[in-house]
């Protein structure tokens, strides 16, 4: 027998389905809800947050429940981000501070040397979309980054202005759960497992001029990565 919980969670997915609550519609209170139900809050929580993990609806701080229209899929190609349609709006706040404890070993620089912090925050109409920090050596930081760029592509070619060439980039990809502030920042459930991807960007110097921590929803996120085989040419004998 189902439990409460998924009894509820399916009445209001298959209102979600059929039109009856509509995108961006807000549901009733959870209190309004739960008394509907015959109920506890918990147990319509728990209900609610089924349909938060897949996607279907999402908490907005202080203002209630609301059904998601539907959200573009991300597809992280090697280096970068692949919107299925136009690119999103990218918010871009600027941190000056220094490098402590992870950061001092991810870019392999002493204890306090000083950087610049880039949190870009997309978003696919009014909903956040992905999550990256950005941390590069602060003599080779930008000092003309907008607040706001009309897409993911800006932004990498922005940050990307002051770097010298390239070397390496290495990428580091795994699945994990959100931290209360992502999932928060990201409105997300915190069931829901996001994509991490660690990016470090070494110079010919090999000095690490770059490293980029990206987080990205698991239920829009698609990770692809192509290899080309080295082919060698065999001349026959003889």
């Amino acid at each position: 027998m189902a439990s409460r919980r998924h009894v509820i969670a399916d009445d209001l997915r298959a209102q979600i389905s059929t039109g009856r609550i509509k995108a961006g519609d807000r549901l009733p209170s959870e209190a309004q809800l739960a008394a509907r139900y015959t109920v506890s809050t918990p147990t319509l929580r728990s209900a609610l947050a089924l349909l938060q993990a897949e996607g279907l609806v999402e908490k907005v701080h202080g203002k209630g429940n609301f059904v998601r229209h539907p959200l573009r899929r991300i597809t992280y190609i090697g280096g970068g981000l692949t919107p299925a349609n136009a690119a999103p709006r990218v918010s871009i706040r600027t941190t000056k501070l220094r490098a402590r404890g992870h950061l001092a070993t991810l870019l392999r620089v002493p204890a306090g040397s000083p950087l610049t912090e880039f949190l870009c925050l997309s978003h696919d109409g009014k909903s956040p979309h992905s999550l990256a920090r950005v941390y590069v050596p602060r003599d080779l930081a930008p000092a003309d980054v907008p607040g706001e760029s009309s897409g993911s592509d800006e932004v990498t070619t922005m940050l990307a202005k002051p770097r010298p060439s390239l070397a390496e980039v290495q990428e580091r990809v795994c699945a994990r759960l959100p931290t209360p502030l992502e999932a928060t920042t990201l409105r997300i459930s915190s069931t829901l497992a996001v994509l991490e991807v660690t990016r470090v960007s070494t110079d010919t110097t090999g000095r690490i001029v770059e490293a980029a921590l990206l987080v990205l929803p698991g239920d829009r996120s698609d990770a692809l990565f192509t290899t080309h085989p080295a082919t060698k040419e065999r001349t026959a004998e003889g």
